[in-house]
């Protein structure tokens, strides 16, 4: 399990500024459902162009919850000008830090204030659009975007990128394009591939089968049955959770990311961090 701070826990438990503006000013909407993370920032501004209040609403990890909280708290009373210069670090600092592996909330909330921002100067209103080579094309991530998140957070290995963005997290197949990203931006030669597999959890099968079926129960099966879906656990061996998709998950088309960035996170996140789901036929 993850170990989050009190800070972490209180904004996850008690979050602030919950919904939407009337009116916004600015609206930034970055991430999605099928991978596993969206948010929506509203702002308003008064005659000063200083953020009098600020609301969000997220799909996602308690990390998710977390920084979309304290960026609505950090960013009221600033102007757009000082809103701007935030970054993700200073998310998960006003936290108390984040586990390495959830950084990727802190820049989601980053990016969803820079795109608030440039709705309301430019009036551009659609959502973000991969402009620039897409280096991972299972996330969606563009060299322009993983370029920025390696200077701003001096990242200096594959998987510090990964927890950063997701990039590199899903098929894998882009992990050498993020190395070279690396080595070209930070002129780091040493910067390889890192290895993914975390340490496995002490815990014996039966205890593993009973967390799994309680996180399945309490965090996984509500959202999927909200859009008329469902799971159901067919074995466990090892690290490698099998399950099968039910009702309208079992046919869609976003289904592997709803394996990998909803049910394997969720379970990683509340049961042991090297677990694997597959899906059965």
């Amino acid at each position: 399990m993850w170990e989050y701070t009190d800070k972490v826990l209180d904004h996850f438990r008690n979050p602030r500024n919950v919904g939407q503006v009337e009116n916004p000013d600015g609206v930034g909407e970055v991430g999605s459902l099928a991978c596993g993370d969206a948010l929506k920032l509203t702002f308003k501004l008064d005659q000063h162009d200083r953020i009098t209040d600020a609301k969000f609403q997220t799909f996602g990890c308690a990390s998710a919850i977390a920084s979309s909280s304290a960026l609505t708290e950090i960013i009221k009373g600033l102007t757009l000008d000082e809103a701007a210069k935030i970054t993700n670090q200073d998310i998960a600092e006003y936290l108390g830090g984040l586990p390495e592996q959830k950084m990727h909330c802190s820049v989601m909330g980053r990016e969803a204030l820079a795109q608030a921002i440039e709705n309301h100067r430019t009036g551009k209103t659609e959502r973000k659009t991969l402009a620039g080579k897409v280096v991972c094309h299972c996330f969606g991530v563009t060299e322009e975007e993983l370029e920025q998140v390696i200077r701003d957070n001096s990242l200096t290995t594959v998987e510090q990128v990964t927890n950063y963005t997701k990039a590199g997290g899903a098929c894998g197949n882009c992990r050498d394009d993020i190395a070279a990203l690396i080595t070209r931006v930070l002129g780091d030669a040493s910067a390889e591939p890192a290895p993914t597999a975390p340490a496995e959890r002490k815990l014996t099968t039966l205890k593993k089968i009973k967390l799994i079926e309680e996180v399945m129960e309490r965090e996984i099966r509500p959202l999927l049955k909200k859009d008329g879906g469902d799971i159901e656990l067919i074995d466990v061996e090892g690290a490698r959770v099998m399950v099968a998709l039910r009702g309208m998950c079992a046919n869609c088309q976003v289904a592997r990311f709803t394996l990998k960035d909803v049910v394997e996170q969720k379970l990683r996140e509340f049961v042991t961090d090297d677990l694997v789901v597959e899906e059965v036929k």
